[in-house]
């Protein structure tokens, strides 16, 4: 068995539609086209038998580490604030259900193609952006312009201005329970002791 990990950069930024699994990928910027690559590869190992998964993962959730991380310095100085328009679609998934849904797929041989690794609510950046801030009991009302991101980060902008409206639903169909679902719930697990 070959678990694959990409990303739901796959997708490239489809603004309001919204993606599933079985949905074309994206092509107009880098990302998109590294994990279009990437899996094409994996699924190279199917020639010789193999059982593949391709996990497209949404940024994680974790309390040390990656995106959250980042944030939360200025959330705590009461600095955070949406990104660009904060209309953009946010998917994202607690380290605990990344963790889960790679043994899950690991061990039912019924699992093979691609899999959306993120929870299944949706959420924008802006929705993102007040709970974080709820959970923190602080103010978000310095948001992060559109073009200062495209000043700092040129191409890469994107990766935080653009978004995913993503459902994980072949995850779903596999049977898989998340532990958290819902947005607060996760950040307040999280968060909680901040």
């Amino acid at each position: 068995m070959l678990l694959s990990g990409s990303a739901v950069g796959w997708y490239g930024d489809r603004g309001e539609q919204w993606l599933a699994e079985d949905s074309a990928p994206g092509n107009a910027d880098f990302g998109s086209r590294l994990c279009v690559a990437w899996e094409q590869e994996a699924e190279r190992a199917r020639q010789w038998g193999v059982r593949v998964a391709l996990l497209r993962t949404a940024p994680v959730l974790a309390p040390q580490g990656g995106m959250l991380a980042r944030l939360l310095p200025p959330f705590r100085l009461g600095l955070g604030g949406r990104l660009g328009s904060g209309q953009q679609w946010m998917p994202w998934i607690h380290l605990d259900d990344q963790v889960a849904l790679i043994d899950h797929l690991l061990l039912h041989d019924a699992c093979s193609g691609p899999f959306n690794a993120c929870a299944p609510e949706a959420v924008r950046n802006t929705d993102f952006t007040l709970t974080a801030a709820r959970t923190l009991h602080r103010p978000a009302m310095l948001p992060v312009p559109a073009w200062a991101l495209r000043l700092a980060l040129g191409e890469m902008s994107v990766l935080l201005l653009g978004g995913q409206r993503l459902v994980p639903r072949r995850t779903q169909q596999t049977g898989f329970a998340w532990r958290y679902p819902g947005l607060a719930g996760a950040l307040k697990q999280l968060l909680g002791s901040c």
